[in-house]
């Protein structure tokens, strides 16, 4: 019997609802639910403070809704474009939909352009125009100039890619004030300094991963003790990025002491990492930079809800 009515014969197999329940779940995880999470709640919060604590409800849902519908369009098309290299960094990608073929790559990028143009529609009707192309800029960003020219070619992929997770915020100053200003720019440097000592973090646990596609990022190319010191460089920079726009009143002193609490654990984990690079403490500095962007952003809501 050859591998095809093998495959054929567990399809067959398999019940038609449990079917659609697998290929439902592949569609949700080209989607990448979790960053597509911490994107959306950066873009809710940067509303929130734009509009002085009380985002219009319509807009507001327009940009979670919408916001959710442009971070996944991006992922799903990372996906198609990233198969290849997925295939080759063991089985945390290697089982991802495009990849392991269980979604063609075909259907993945209409479903990324579909879910995309919705995005756009979305946050162009209900909030504003400014917001929707800023939203479709961001995923244009991830899926042109990081995906497909800077993640395969330098070391500084993840510097300047990691302006396409800085959109979103733009995108959510934009939905509450209609334009951009002083605090949306603030917002956007934030997370562009933010990005490559967390997403080293993860390359530094997943180094031969990325050496084995040919991937070149920092840890690869330049070596572990290398990328954790830059690691350190950036979040003794994200100190005063932080710190700065509340000392001359653009954000309030709620969110200026929660960026000094959290900056300074954010270097002290950094600091130790350091000194002594191991799995764990990488895998803390990963994990506590997503909790430390998440409750960053909270505190600049709550700050603009109580001023």
């Amino acid at each position: 019997m050859s591998t095809t009515d093998l495959s054929a014969g567990a399809l067959v197999a398999t019940p038609p609802r449990t079917r659609i329940s697998l290929a439902w779940r592949d569609y949700v995880t080209l989607t990448k639910p979790r960053i597509m999470s911490l994107l959306v709640l950066t873009a809710v919060c940067a509303m929130v403070a734009s509009s002085g604590g009380a985002p219009a409800a319509g807009p507001l849902i327009a940009l979670v809704v919408g916001g959710a519908l442009a971070c996944g369009g991006a992922s799903a098309l990372n996906h198609v474009l990233d198969r290849d290299i997925d295939r080759l960094m063991g089985p945390r990608t290697a089982t991802r939909p495009v990849a392991a073929g269980r979604v063609s790559a075909a259907r993945a990028t209409g479903f990324g352009l579909v879910l995309s143009a919705l995005a756009f529609a979305i946050i162009a009707v209900f909030a504003n125009l400014l917001a929707a192309g800023l939203a479709i800029a961001g995923g244009s960003f991830y899926v042109l100039v990081y995906t497909v020219w800077l993640k395969r070619t330098t070391t500084q992929n993840i510097v300047i890619g990691g302006a396409a997770g800085a959109f979103p915020v733009l995108s959510g100053w934009a939905a509450g004030s209609g334009r951009l200003g002083a605090g949306a720019l603030w917002l956007f440097a934030i997370v562009l300094v933010w990005t490559p000592p967390h997403f080293w973090a993860l390359a530094l646990l997943l180094e031969r991963h990325y050496a084995n596609a040919d991937v070149p990022m920092l840890p690869v190319v330049r070596g572990p003790r290398t990328a954790s010191r830059h690691m350190l460089i950036y979040t003794l920079a994200l100190l005063p990025v932080t710190i700065v726009p509340g000392a001359i009143g653009t954000f309030g002193a709620l969110y200026t002491a929660a960026a000094a609490l959290l900056g300074g654990t954010f270097c002290v984990l950094a600091w130790r990492l350091v000194r002594h690079r191991t799995p764990g403490r990488a895998a803390l500095v990963f994990h506590y930079s997503l909790l430390y962007l998440a409750l960053l952003f909270v505190a600049l809501a709550a700050d603009a809800a109580l001023r």
